[in-house]
């Protein structure tokens, strides 16, 4: 099917496109195309994309965002779960020798080992750009976070509400583990409120383009997965208290030495999780990591 990219980008081009693969949009996969070229703009504004940039791109959906990635950067690796689509994806690149098509599910695929297959040129960095169905926006963040790959940027769409969650600041109910994640290793700013008029079909909600910019994790957090363990035993039962918490945590630390490293941290103990900010976490994890208990090394021959 001869295609104009121009008419990816407009309710009745998304909609002849589907038609004519027999394909409709997927709820169960949160599939809702964008529709709209301003928004595009925005986007690829708020990606500040160099040529020599790679770009790793999450939920392609029909292409309309990756044929201009691919006009500006040097690599665009595309991860798609929907077959159907990479089947149409795969034959309107066919030509694009820096588009590189996966078939897989982005919460599982190897991404650090495409984006070394595909690594960006002098100059240029990794960047990341997602259309996120909710079910996968906490899961995807945090392992793009938390894995360390080598990237300096991401932009995603996401849902209003986890924007808001994004950026919540302490002890307010939308702040939880996902802000404390973000915060620790990016700048979060929203971009753009994007209204549920500008996707095919409309979602029910509205959503907001966020952008990252990745930043080192602190001097103080030597292991960040024992970061992320006190920070989910702070916040798993948000009732309690945060000496309580600490004491039913990840079986990673002393619970007896809960109190002193509390002390050490300058933290009170009868604080609830959500009211700590990210520096507090900082000096909480770097005084429990004193009481860590070591993994047993197994006897076995």
């Amino acid at each position: 099917m001869p295609v104009d990219p121009r008419q990816l980008a407009t309710p009745s081009g998304v909609a002849a496109v589907l038609r004519h693969l027999g394909l409709s949009p997927r709820k169960a996969l949160g599939q809702n195309f964008l529709v709209d070229r301003n928004i595009v703009a925005k986007i690829l504004d708020a990606a500040q994309l160099a040529p020599e940039d790679t770009v790793l791109e999450i939920g392609p959906g029909l292409g309309v965002l990756t044929w201009e990635l691919a006009r500006r950067a040097r690599s665009v690796v595309a991860v798609e779960l929907d077959a159907g689509l990479v089947r149409w994806l795969r034959a309107l690149f066919a030509g694009q020798p820096n588009v590189r098509l996966v078939h897989g599910d982005a919460l599982t695929v190897d991404l650090a080992g495409l984006l070394a297959a595909h690594p960006p040129g002098p100059g240029g960095s990794a960047k990341v750009l997602a259309n996120l169905p909710y079910y996968i926006t906490s899961p995807l963040l945090m392992r793009l976070l938390e894995e360390g790959l080598p990237i300096s940027l991401a932009v995603v769409m996401v849902q209003k509400e986890v924007a808001r969650r994004l950026l919540a600041r302490p002890g307010t109910k939308d702040y939880g583990a996902l802000s404390v994640a973000v915060q620790l290793r990016t700048h979060a700013e929203i971009v753009a409120p994007v209204p549920p008029g500008v996707f095919f079909p409309p979602p029910e909600v509205e959503s907001a383009v966020v952008r990252l910019t990745l930043r080192p994790l602190p001097e103080e957090v030597e292991d960040a997965a024992f970061f992320s363990a006190v920070v989910r035993a702070a916040f798993a039962q948000r009732r309690k208290t945060l000496r309580n918490a600490l004491q039913s945590g990840a079986g990673l630390w002393d619970k007896d030495a809960v109190p002193a490293a509390l002390a050490e941290a300058g933290i009170d103990g009868g604080r609830r999780g959500e009211t700590l900010s990210v520096a507090e976490f900082v000096r909480l994890s770097a005084a429990l990591r004193r009481f860590r208990i070591e993994p047993e090394k197994s006897n076995d021959r």
